[in-house]
């Protein structure tokens, strides 16, 4: 069921904690209060469905690229999981039955676009401007996600092409698209999915390629009704399933870091799948990357490269330059006369849109906070900005695990916050700058000699305005759950003593 057709109860505007975004973020924090005996909290929602990334990712193809038992709440395990990797339908689904099984419905304002967030330090709360009027709270917990918000490159001509344009973030599913000639612009993960899916209906399909990607084999497969009966019977068996694949997956860190032997393993094996799957030497080596592998995103598929040696499709290596009414121009030079123009060029991750909507007491948004890049203590609160949480912020991101994992541990630092707070007659949380500077220079300290920070590495990960890794966290995901999974006060009361001063 869509959770927006049942009834939501309008309940009061003034809560103890203001959540922005139902997708995991959001979802993992609501569960959670509700656990742990929080009631006054709602949780602010700008479409009309819960789930984030995965109820506007609906192109053909869309599926996860983490192993489902991982890309899923410990909380609450899923024995009927279909698949190794979960097909985006899977995922929405899962997610709106969280949504009711933790009973966050009656929290949860669907259609409330928030449109202003400020500190007020008289009253010692944050009050929150939205399209549905105006919510205040104690704390406030932006849980808006790295893939919330798509970004479109600035192409000269675009609004004349005489066809259909969207990005694949907002599939238009009104536009037929069978024996159409259809332009795809991008090659990451999306476009790996997207590309094999589009090649079997489409009379012409152009792939523009700005840089090449590492692609691996995807060793996906279907859980067999045997296995998903003993995750029902034994919740032990399941545990342990999902532990074997995170340890699994931690391994994989050591190619991030750069580790000789290992990474050269792991190059040679995507290396390996592209010669064994794409023959002929010409388009092979517009397929080979320039860069150290993981410096981009790694991409798993098995269907990607021989979508590229179809007939009706076309590698164009080179970024869409401009468009003239019904022909997409490369930046080689190259012509092309297409019915259908799809963006698969990523989101707004090092400048995240809500951060132009956060203020502190002084006015000053979160955004000009960072004018030199994200940063955040514990990859989680904002020195200047009290009683103000992140999840799925700076220095959160993963190469190699699964995001869930991140969350999780944010979330229980959240709610140690929060039972501090209480306990100490609702203490203002506002970490010192100091210690802020501190955490924030020892990653980057870490981020050294990693394949993010490689000669020739450009991706998403790194703030364009800095250089500065903002997105990935340059450790183990265990690691962050050891330094960031535990609320320690002391960052906070120091803060308190030096204003005082």
């Amino acid at each position: 069921m869509n959770p927006s057709t049942e009834p939501q109860h309008p309940g009061t505007a003034d809560v103890e904690v203001v959540i922005i975004g139902t997708g995991f973020g959001g979802l993992a924090m609501g569960a959670q209060l509700k656990r742990h005996g929080r009631e006054s909290f709602v949780l602010l929602e700008r479409a009309d469905d819960v789930a984030g990334t995965w109820r506007d990712n609906t192109y053909p193809g869309a599926a996860c690229d983490v192993p489902s038992h991982l890309y899923s709440f410990s909380f609450r395990p899923n024995p009927e999981w279909s698949r190794f990797f979960s097909p985006g339908p899977e995922i929405l689904q899962y997610l709106r039955d969280t949504a009711h099984a933790e009973g966050l419905l009656p929290h949860i304002r669907f259609g409330t676009n928030v449109e202003d967030a400020r500190w007020d330090a008289a009253a010692q709360r944050w009050t929150v401007t939205t399209s549905q009027g105006v919510f205040t709270g104690r704390f406030l917990v932006t849980a808006t996600g790295h893939l919330s918000d798509e970004a479109l490159p600035p192409i000269k001509g675009l609004d004349g092409f005489t066809g259909d344009v969207f990005h694949s973030a907002r599939w238009n599913h009104e536009v037929p698209l069978e024996g159409k000639r259809i332009g795809v612009i991008g090659s990451g993960a999306t476009a790996v999915q997207l590309v094999p899916e589009l090649a079997k209906t489409a009379s012409e399909l152009v792939v523009f390629q700005r840089s090449a990607q590492y692609v691996t084999p995807r060793p996906d497969r279907a859980y067999t009704e045997s296995e998903k009966q003993l995750f029902r019977r034994d919740p032990d068996a399941m545990a342990d399933h999902r532990s074997e694949i995170f340890w699994f997956l931690e391994s994989r860190y050591a190619e991030r870091r750069a580790v000789p032997d290992i990474l050269d393993k792991a190059r040679s094996q995507a290396l390996n799948h592209l010669e064994r799957q794409v023959k002929d030497p010409e388009l092979r080596a517009r397929l080979t990357p320039d860069y150290e592998l993981g410096c981009k995103r790694v991409l798993i598929s098995d269907t990607y490269y021989p979508a590229l040696t179809r007939d009706n499709v076309t590698l164009e290596a080179s970024a869409l330059d401009h468009v003239e009414g019904s022909k997409a121009i490369s930046r080689d030079g190259n012509t092309y006369e297409l019915d259908v123009l799809v963006f698969c060029t990523g989101f707004e991750t090092a400048e995240p849109p809500y951060a132009r909507l956060v203020h502190d007491a002084n006015g000053i948004s979160l955004s000009d906070h960072w004018a030199q890049g994200m940063e955040a203590f514990a990859s989680t609160t904002v020195a200047g900005f009290p009683n103000l949480f992140i999840i799925n912020g700076p220095n959160t991101g993963l190469g190699h695990n699964s995001i869930v994992y991140i969350i999780e541990a944010q979330v229980d630092y959240i709610l140690g916050a929060l039972d501090w707070s209480r306990a100490n007659g609702n203490h203002v949380l506002d970490v010192s700058a100091r210690a802020q500077e501190r955490y924030v220079d020892e990653l980057q300290q870490r981020s050294d000699g990693t394949v993010w920070l490689s000669n020739g590495c450009k991706s998403w990960y790194i703030d364009p305005r800095s250089g500065r890794l903002t997105l990935i966290w340059p450790n183990f995901a265990h690691e962050f759950r050891y330094r960031n999974g535990t609320f320690d006060s002391a960052p906070y009361t120091a803060a308190e003593t030096s204003a005082a001063r």
